[in-house]
């Protein structure tokens, strides 16, 4: 998910920001973070990819023009109207961090194929999350890399997925294990709002999007479970629920 800050000052130059991650829950919505969607200007402008390579695009489309950050969001991306949660933010026990993009479905469709994704996080207790196999996706940077200066994250733009294992459940959360030596990848930043899958019953459903984690990106990423009642209510109106 890119923005467009049209702000009309020609003395801060109009740019076109990589800042989430998302899915597609139909063939009009993309589901994001709700802190990916707020505290922007009132003139932001949302746009939506589901390029492999945003970040290539973005570069060849600052080359291509170079003074026309509409022309630069347009070549990658299709501009949507965003929805937030109206109770973000709330308590931890149920921050409604969720958002979604409404997209012109026909736009969308004329430049990507996709399967839209499907949720489903059912009562299988503790033993039966542990036994699925669960991966995360998006387009963030990938775990702090330490050098002379401290701690960088390189990468961004490019959408990649990785294995992850279940760690924890709560009412709100699902906290899933991103250590190396257990043959895990992981999140990091960028990559909020983005999907965490597991397969169930044979099935790979959407359970969750990323939020937070640990701040080197090495241990845990804490994701919004999208089956309680409020991610539920909330998504209602924009797309039909299994």
């Amino acid at each position: 998910m890119a923005t467009w800050d049209d702000d009309g000052d020609p003395a801060s130059p109009d740019r076109v920001d990589w800042v989430c991650s998302g899915t597609m829950v139909d063939a009009n919505t993309f589901l994001t973070a709700a802190h990916c969607t707020t505290d922007w200007p009132d003139d932001v402008r949302f746009y939506v990819s589901l390029d492999q390579d945003v970040q290539a695009g973005l570069d060849a489309a600052a080359k291509k023009y170079p003074s026309d950050p509409a022309a630069q969001a347009n070549a990658v991306a299709v501009a949507g109207t965003a929805h937030t949660h109206p109770d973000y933010p709330g308590p931890a026990s149920d921050p409604h961090d969720i958002a979604v993009i409404e997209l012109p479905a026909a736009k969308v469709a004329s430049r990507w194929s996709f399967a839209p994704a499907a949720n489903q996080l059912g009562a299988l207790g503790p033993r039966g999350l542990n036994s699925s196999d669960w991966f995360v996706a998006g387009y963030g940077t990938q775990e702090a890399v330490n050098g002379p200066g401290g701690q960088t994250h390189p990468g961004g733009g490019v959408r990649m997925k990785a294995p992850v294992t279940f760690d924890a459940l709560n009412n709100a959360w699902v906290r899933l294990g991103m250590t190396a030596p257990q043959g895990n990848g992981g999140a990091c930043y960028g990559d909020s709002g983005g999907p965490n899958f597991a397969v169930l019953g044979g099935r790979r459903i959407l359970a969750a999007t990323t939020i937070t984690g640990d701040t080197p990106c090495y241990a845990t990423n804490v994701a919004y479970r999208l089956d309680t009642p409020g991610a539920r209510a909330f998504l209602s109106p924009f797309v039909k629920l299994p």
